[in-house]
């Protein structure tokens, strides 16, 4: 997920850079600039997580990843939508998303401060 959100950004950012320009306004424009920056932010962070899961265990990191995941198709995609369609309801949803990103970020935390991220017995 992380290289596909990370591939999405790149692309959806180049998307609005070029095909967008001059066809939406600068507003619309921002929203959409926002909504790659923050996958391209989350693709990142999505990758550190598969990493840590890779030498540490943990249920938060699954539900940091689950709910960076879901956050990030709502958060952005709300956006890539409310853009593309000129549809203001889109922006009612948007929160949600952001509220999913918050909850991925607040079990890494949780995880890190509990002590739930152990260490694999493979971890050398």
């Amino acid at each position: 997920m992380a290289a596909l959100f990370g591939l999405a950004a790149v692309l959806l950012g180049a998307f609005g850079a070029h095909g967008l320009a001059g066809r939406v306004s600068p507003e619309r424009l921002a929203i959409w600039d926002t909504a790659a920056h923050y996958l391209g932010w989350h693709a990142t962070t999505l990758l550190a997580v598969a990493l840590l899961e890779v030498r540490m265990r943990g249920s938060w990191l699954q539900v940091a990843a689950w709910a960076m995941v879901l956050g990030s198709l709502v958060f952005s995609g709300s956006l890539f939508a409310l853009v593309l369609t000129d549809t203001p309801a889109w922006g009612a949803v948007t929160p949600f998303g952001g509220v999913a990103l918050a909850v991925g970020w607040g079990a890494l935390a949780l995880g890190a401060l509990l002590g739930r991220l152990a260490p694999t017995s493979d971890a050398g």
